[in-house]
């Protein structure tokens, strides 16, 4: 009902103050109406305990599969067919660089928007067409014929996938109450970790086929558009099933639209416990002041009891783009204020380098990995780093000066390549299944800091490796480490920020990491062609620089969730 109500009606939830702090929480408290407290309102965090965890928290698991396998392909897919595509697409080191960094490049251009749009409009109607969207895009790039049009697919791609990767975190997180909320994003890094297992496993399913055949007598197919064709499914998967998903209880009740958050929650009670939804216990939430003043007669919503929750609610008066657009920067002003400006630029700058590092190394791996497998079959030896790197970098120069008789035989991928990675992706998998004891034993910060230090001793020592185990090792344990680290930032991203911001703090948390991948993986094919050492450093000193900010980022657990 309209927070203007006839006296004799039963009394709302009355409203103290309507200013706000510069961390961007309400200094108004809510006072419940007088009555017996089973019947006071309800804020969000006994709300969504009291709908139970069961079914619809299971779906939701399933769900991050999907989608978090739809995210990592799409920035990682790249890695695996630049051995198996370069004499299809003649590529050149550079070239296969650009292609790893592209689909970022996109999801750069679109992170802000994304995470207006989400605040706004809500985090189910990102998720679903932001899916969906991208896997036509992957579907485009799995149909490309030459480079230029691989690469433009990628693009797109990423400028899909950039929405709903990011706000992912954000819905799963709202959906959980308390005592499971700080696990939730651990469980994705697992997820995470499990769908990077499975590429090197579709690979090695799809890439040693002879699936070459000619499709409309001009599109030319082979088994690494195969490869990408596989990897669209999920994410025409997610947009499909989260359409049938509830919108983000805790997002509607920011934007003081109780009513339906209530019926929200009580349909997430219903799939939990098998019950009626008139049997939920809450009857009615409290009103969450929205971050914006309210406009002229735009009413703002609050339940006050069963009977009321019933009525149909008045929709607020449709406004301008430019209105929207005022409203939304009125409502992330107080991220260019003390103390969430200073903190705001200390995640971005933090995310930045643990990208660059991590993603740089992430996606050479396969190529890596191949080039020593293609060695170790050609020399019958193995040999140190910079060895396999400046072989490497002439086998890609004879690919180009002398195509013919280098690309004569179809590529052949030694099962070492695709062993290592499946070995890396498996280390990854089990330290995110260790991290949560882990963080329970050292913290959330302390994990987060000596992690990122662990990091950058490791990623230096690939320079001194003179053999494919000792790469393997080192290389599956700076994954792991900087993995759980990413993990660990994320979630105390989501405890640092208010509600109003943080889908588009988590938004532009991942633009900077995603421009840091981008600048890795351009620099690190130029470093390799001025030396062995220097790519190794850039990786080692990134590292640092974010292990050293972490030290004064706030302790997650005295934050609240808001």
């Amino acid at each position: 009902m309209a927070d203007k109500s006839d006296e004799n009606s039963t009394t709302a939830p009355k409203v103290k103050d309507i200013e706000t702090d510069t961390n961007g929480h309400s200094n108004s408290t809510v006072e419940a109406s007088v009555g017996s407290p089973a019947n006071a309102p309800a804020d969000f965090d006994k709300a969504i305990d009291a709908s139970g965890f069961g079914r619809f928290n299971l779906i939701l698991f399933f769900l991050a599969i999907f989608a978090t396998c739809a995210n990592m392909f799409e920035s990682t897919t790249m890695s695996y067919i630049l051995p198996i595509a370069e004499c299809d697409l003649h590529l050149t080191l550079t070239d296969k660089g650009v292609l790893n960094a592209c689909a970022y490049a996109g999801m750069i251009i679109s992170a802000i928007p994304w995470g207006y749009l989400s605040d706004t409009k809500g985090r189910r109607k990102v998720l679903v067409y932001g899916y969906l969207l991208t896997s036509i895009c992957v579907f485009g790039s799995a149909l490309s014929q030459n480079f230029i049009m691989l690469v433009t697919f990628k693009f797109l791609g990423g400028l899909m996938v950039n929405g709903p990767a990011a706000v992912l975190f954000t819905y799963l997180t709202e959906l959980h109450g308390p005592k499971y909320r700080s696990n939730v994003l651990m469980v994705v890094g697992m997820v995470t970790s499990g769908c990077l297992l499975l590429l090197p496993v579709l690979a090695w399913a799809i890439f040693p086929r002879d699936w070459d055949f000619v499709l409309f007598e001009s599109l030319a197919i082979h088994s690494w558009q195969i490869f990408l064709f596989v990897c669209a499914l999920p994410s025409l998967i997610s947009g499909f099933v989260l359409w049938t998903m509830p919108e983000s209880p805790k997002f509607l009740m920011s934007q003081g639209r109780n009513a339906e958050a209530l019926q929200m929650l009580q349909k997430i009670y219903r799939i939990n416990t098998g019950k009626p939804k008139d049997t939920y216990p809450i009857k009615s939430l409290v009103l969450e002041v929205p971050s914006r003043d309210a406009q002229k007669d735009e009413a703002i919503y609050t339940i006050d009891d069963k009977s009321e929750s019933k009525t149909e609610p008045v929709k607020r008066e449709s406004r301008t783009v430019l209105e929207s657009l005022r409203a939304g920067m009125q409502q992330m002003k107080p991220m260019f204020h003390k103390p969430l400006l200073g903190l705001a630029l200390q995640i971005y700058t933090m995310q930045f380098a643990m990208f660059l590092g991590l993603n740089t190394i992430r996606l050479w791996l396969p190529q890596l990995f191949s080039s020593m497998a293609d060695f170790e079959a050609e020399f019958d030896e193995s040999a140190e780093m910079c060895t396999i790197l400046e072989y490497s970098i002439n086998k890609t120069a004879e690919t180009l000066t002398n195509h013919e008789n280098a690309c004569a035989e179809p590529k052949v991928v030694s099962m070492d390549m695709y062993i290592n990675n499946i070995i890396v992706s498996a280390c990854g998998l089990v330290g995110y299944f260790f991290a949560g004891s882990i963080i329970r034993l050292v913290g959330t910060k302390r994990l987060l800091t000596y992690g990122l230090f662990i990091s950058s001793i490791l990623g230096l020592a690939l320079y001194w490796s003179v053999n494919s185990l000792m790469t393997l090792c080192l290389a599956s344990a700076f994954l792991t480490v900087a993995g759980v680290s990413f993990s660990s930032l994320l979630s105390a991203v989501v405890s640092l920020f208010p509600t109003q911001l943080r889908s588009i703090v988590v938004a532009i948390t991942m633009m900077c990491g995603r421009l840091g991948a981008l600048s890795g993986n351009l620099l690190f094919p130029v470093f390799i062609q001025i030396g062995c050492l220097p790519p190794f450093v850039m990786v080692s000193a990134v590292m640092i620089i974010a292990g050293v900010l972490s030290i004064f980022v706030p302790n997650p657990k005295k934050a609240t969730f808001t």
